[in-house]
């Protein structure tokens, strides 16, 4: 349904209770929206009406439509995803409210499934409210792969970062039995092709963190890098991926170095998300590589405590807006590439330079 380098982009309205709707409605007020997309909001006119009186929006208003045949390209859209009425407080985890999220989110997958919307920002959901016998899934990460398959991969992104944690909800005393050779090497190459199909970059320079303090200082502060991680990288490198490390993660974000790399493998969730929302927690977007459909959100919660005060601030989301529009362009590109490549040269290429990183495993 999209019109020729404007596609569709859904959008769900998240936890009505939280910041969704207002980070939502601000990215909107962006007139570069709708000059590179058609938005179509998956929510009701009457919650969102509700939403803008709270925060004192009056001059904006989507187009408001009972089906996706009727998209205006030239507004953001509101379909209206359920008829009931919703009583809402800002700032509470209610069940009562989260099941509207779902609805939202179902939605739009029915739309992605049809092929009317070609991408889908979700804006945050409290998964302790959401489920029910229609979604008993940790997060929408594993319900859209319910519902496409394949493998996702969390990639949190910004202007200066991309990075993938090896593991993720899990506890921490659990991670080292989970850092094997096999789960890295897996890694390293889905992260990789991402890198180059949804990024565009044609050969990524990807870079691997330690799992113990100063990268196991070669054994003296754990074994798994010399017996998993540091072999894993080898072979991968042999095979022509552009991989380095273990580098200890303290010197590489405190040096400055993961700047000269295209992605970075952390070892846990924290390891990773620590350093990437200090950087850039305002900007920062969260994507689900692996899969068939494009999906971004925001890198942020609900944010009940700051929820219907109108000082949410939405530039995390409107940059899961401009991510997914790059995602979706890039991913036709490499199509289009693909189908018709050009010759080109096939010798391993070795490190560059500027690559080769010396991180004292210091302080």
């Amino acid at each position: 349904m999209s019109t020729p380098n404007k596609p569709i982009i859904g959008i769900t309205c998240g936890d009505l209770n939280g910041i969704g709707l207002e980070v939502i409605i601000k990215t909107m007020l962006d007139n570069r929206i709708t000059e590179i997309c058609t938005p179509v909001l998956f929510a009701s006119s009457k919650v969102v009406s509700y939403h803008r009186k709270a925060l004192n929006i009056l001059d904006f208003s989507f187009n408001i439509i009972n089906d996706l045949s009727q998209i205006n390209h030239k507004r953001p859209n509101l379909i209206n995803a359920w008829k009931e009425e919703v009583t809402l407080e800002f700032g509470k985890a209610d069940p009562n409210v989260g099941k509207f999220a779902v609805k939202s989110l179902m939605a739009a997958v029915q739309a992605l499934k049809a092929g009317a919307i070609d991408a889908v920002v979700t804006a945050p959901i409290n998964k302790h409210v959401t489920q029910s016998e229609e979604f008993r899934f940790p997060g929408h990460t594993e319900f859209l792969e319910h519902h496409f398959g394949g493998k996702s991969m969390m990639i949190l992104c910004s202007e200066t970062m991309r990075i993938t944690p090896l593991t993720i909800h899990v506890p921490l005393s659990k991670v080292p039995s989970l850092v094997t050779e096999e789960r890295l090497l897996n890694a390293i190459a889905q992260f990789e092709r991402s890198l180059k199909v949804d990024f565009g970059i044609r050969r990524p320079k990807i870079a691997v963190l330690g799992l113990n303090p100063h990268a196991g200082d070669n054994g003296l502060i754990g074994l798994e890098e010399v017996t998993f991680i540091t072999p894993a990288i080898e072979k991968a490198f042999s095979a022509g991926t552009l991989v380095y490390g273990p580098f200890s993660a303290d010197g590489f974000f405190g040096s400055g170095a993961f700047k000269k790399f295209d992605g970075i493998i952390s070892m846990y969730h924290d390891q990773g998300l620590i350093p990437f929302k200090l950087l850039a927690f305002d900007e920062g977007v969260n994507y689900t590589a692996g899969l068939p459909v494009v999906r971004t959100s925001p890198d942020h919660g609900p944010a009940y405590d700051i929820a219907g005060r109108g000082v949410a601030d939405e530039t995390s989301f409107k940059q899961a807006m401009w991510l997914a529009i790059d995602i979706l362009r890039n991913r036709e590109l490499h199509a289009e590439i693909s189908a018709n490549p050009l010759p080109f040269s096939q010798q391993r290429s070795g490190p560059d330079e500027d690559v080769v990183v010396d991180i004292q495993n210091g302080n």
